[in-house]
């Protein structure tokens, strides 16, 4: 008889799933290989192997989550069965799931350090392009729906879009609501004001 065998788990997803555990708890700054290593039980070099260092092992975390993120959001804003109105509420519920699993950290982290360096300015960039022009897409529809944004194009409304959310994380993250700045709340009256609009459409 066959013995029974185990398959061994697999040291790159084991060392991502750890990378996100830590990264949610100490933020990119206070990131220390050694202790992924340890969560993810296989040896430092590990890291080394899949990822090269601890940068390459963060950026893949980062576009393995960013690109989950969007196919979330490209799923959602597809379905024309939901108002446009429920499609934004539902973009701001997702931000705060964002918060709460660490990745807006990450990203506002990233950002910052990208400043100062290339490779992760280069995988920032890319990120932020891919949402940019999955949402001017969606701007793209929208306008054709509406008649227009005025004097704006659709790649104009995504980038203030994109801006009005990176501006929240941002300011959410400094502790900005905790002085009574409205960061999430003022998002969320932008669904209350297509809501109008589209109530006004029907009566019309």
């Amino acid at each position: 008889m066959a013995k029974s065998q185990t398959k061994k788990p697999d040291a790159r997803k084991s060392l991502l799933d750890a990378a996100k555990k830590v990264l949610r708890r100490d933020g990119y700054a206070g990131f220390s290989t050694r202790e992924v290593a340890e969560q993810a039980g296989v040896p430092l070099s590990q890291i080394h192997y899949h990822f090269g260092s601890k940068t390459g092992l963060v950026l893949a975390l980062f576009e393995h989550q960013n690109n989950e993120l969007l196919s979330r959001q490209r799923t959602m804003f597809d379905d024309k069965s939901i108002p446009l109105s429920e499609r934004w509420d539902r973009a701001c519920d997702y931000l705060d799931e964002d918060i709460a699993s660490g990745y807006v950290r990450t990203l506002q982290e990233l950002i910052a350090a990208s400043w100062s360096d290339a490779e992760i300015s280069k995988a920032v960039q890319k990120a932020q392009l891919g949402w940019h022009t999955f949402l001017t897409e969606v701007a793209g529809r929208v306008g054709d729906e509406i008649g227009g944004f005025g004097p704006f194009t659709p790649k104009d409304a995504a980038a203030l879009v994109a801006n009005a959310f990176i501006g929240a994380e941002s300011m959410f993250l400094l502790g900005m609501e905790k002085h009574g700045y409205p960061v999430r709340d003022c998002l969320r009256r932008v669904g209350d004001l297509i809501r109008l609009t589209e109530q006004q459409r029907k009566k019309e």
